[in-house]
């Protein structure tokens, strides 16, 4: 079994793989399950009751979208200056 902390990555991995257009970069979110995931971790966290594995999980999630929000700002200034 995949560790959960490597889900997030192997998807944007696929996706970043698949040499996405800018336009697709732009309009890219991660699957539901995963961005329901997100929302869990993000409200044990509201309530401190995080595991070790879970802030874990949690921070790499929070890295992940830090990284793809910068790609989309760049490839929606592209799409601009285009």
């Amino acid at each position: 079994m995949i560790p959960a902390i490597n889900i997030p990555f192997d998807e944007l991995i696929s996706f970043l793989a698949s040499s996405p257009s800018a336009e697709e970069l732009v309009a890219y979110r991660p699957p539901e399950e995963l961005q329901a995931r997100m929302s869990e971790l993000l409200e044990k966290n509201r309530q401190d009751s995080l595991s070790i594995e879970e802030q874990t999980e949690l921070d790499e999630f929070l890295r992940m979208n830090r990284f793809m929000s910068h790609l989309q700002t760049k490839a929606k200034y592209q799409l601009k200056s285009s």
